[in-house]
């Protein structure tokens, strides 16, 4: 039984002690597609779920399990499925109870490619994505029916920046049988949606899990407090007799080992199914991020809220979203949802519109121009003709882009070095209206 409770002890004690072969303290890098199953019986109990055990590291892996160990213990859920990627991972999270016909309320507040994933590609199966604005929680429920399968959002949206009102939305969901599916990637560690009332968590593990650029993955995470059972006409897929897997019913196939009905089937039929396995070796690297993640997760803050101050201070920024900026209900859910702590997001506009942001972004010196999140670095993006380029002006707008708005993704550098590179790009930007 364990002792500890804290986030950076669980980051670096979760999941595994040490090698029950070699005592090795580090977790292995276990690079096996295969494991030797045993006699036959031993095989047919695996296969048909009787006992646990690694088959395929498609399915499961020695390495990716502590990695998924560690991340359910950080977020105070039940089990955790790696998978290859953070859209990949959103993608098994809805697939696993919503088919052709149903459909999803989802946040108009949501990073770019997550739009056009449910948009557009969901269109495609069959599952509609109704978009509502998160401020009002009760936009949810209006746009709800007997179809829907779940609602959606991201604890703290990018790049929009509002904490998304997760206990209010959740209880609605509990009202009416939906389950509430937050997308952590932003805040990890500074936001806990379980905490809240969320009902699973995914996160991109590419951005500040990982935290160092090297690896693409996501994960999925069962909280296992909802219940499949209590709302079963609404969830067929895991309460009735599933075809894929010999008839089998997963509320009553994971009961032997916990509320996991929701994680079991994700990794029984959709990660068998898609391949969409995360490489053994991405989540070795996944684990020396996760072991260092609360401290940088405290730098990234510290660092945001400094360039946040700066840029509200600065004569050629029109515009600064950053939480700790907020007023009135929005800074109400930063306090309530973010525990004192901002994140490592800063977005502006600075004066001169989408033209004074491209000559911001081509004249930075130390930041880098990258489509991405999270990084140890500090990054900095247009998203308007790169993350959110493929919705229209209305999506954009929803999701809080604007032509001219620039999305900073905070270091862990020297905050001298930030601004003095922030500073000198600002005046770049700034020089042909200063000239005319």
């Amino acid at each position: 039984m364990t002792t500890y409770t804290k986030p950076q002890t669980i980051a670096l004690h979760a999941g595994h002690r040490a090698d029950p072969s070699t005592g090795a303290v580090a977790v292995p890098l276990h690079m096996t597609t295969s494991y030797d199953l045993g006699d036959s019986e031993n095989a047919r109990q695996l296969f048909a779920l009787e006992k646990i055990g690694h088959l395929y590291t498609r399915v499961s892996n020695p390495t990716t399990q502590v990695f998924e160990q560690r991340i359910a213990a950080l977020e105070g859920g039940a089990a955790a499925l790696a998978t290859a990627s953070g859209q990949a991972a959103i993608t098994l999270a809805i697939q696993n109870i919503a088919q052709a016909g149903d459909n999803i309320v989802v946040s108009s507040e949501l990073y770019g490619g997550t739009v056009n994933l449910f948009a557009h590609t969901f269109r495609t199966m069959g599952i509609e994505a109704r978009f509502a604005d998160p401020s009002d929680p009760e936009a949810f429920r209006h746009a709800a029916d007997a179809r829907t399968r779940a609602f959606f959002a991201e604890s703290l949206p990018n790049p929009s920046l509002v904490p998304f009102p997760i206990q209010e939305v959740a209880l609605i969901g509990e009202e009416l049988g939906i389950p509430l599916i937050v997308d952590n990637t932003a805040a990890p560690v500074i936001c806990r949606p379980f905490d809240h009332g969320a009902h699973v968590v995914v996160h991109s593990s590419t951005k500040y899990i990982g935290g160092h650029g090297t690896a693409i993955g996501g994960v999925v995470i069962d909280g296992g407090r909802f219940n499949w059972e209590k709302h079963a006409a609404r969830f067929p897929m895991l309460t009735q007799p599933d075809p894929s897997y010999h008839g089998a019913v997963w509320v009553e196939a994971a009961r032997p080992l916990g509320p996991i009905a929701y994680l079991l089937k994700a990794q029984a039929t959709l990660l068998r199914d898609t391949g969409a396995a995360m490489s053994p070796f991405n989540a070795f690297l996944f684990l020396q991020g996760l072991e260092t993640l609360t401290l940088r997760m405290r730098e990234h803050c510290r660092n945001a809220d400094v360039v946040a101050l700066f840029l509200a201070d600065h004569p050629a920024i029109t515009r600064v979203v950053h939480p700790s900026q907020f007023s009135g209900w929005r800074k109400q859910r930063v306090d309530t949802y973010l525990g004192g702590r901002h994140g490592g997001l800063v977005g502006f506009e600075a004066v001169g519109g989408a033209p004074a942001g491209r000559r911001f972004i081509d004249a930075l010196q130390m930041a880098l121009h990258v489509a991405n999140i999270g990084d140890t670095r500090t990054l900095a993006l247009q998203p308007a003709v790169t993350t959110h380029q493929q919705l229209d002006a209305e999506r954009q707008f929803a999701a809080g882009v604007t032509p001219g708005f620039v999305r900073l993704s905070v270091g862990i550098e020297d905050i001298d070095d930030i601004l003095t590179d922030l500073s000198q790009a600002l005046m770049a930007a700034a020089a042909p209206l200063q000239a005319a």
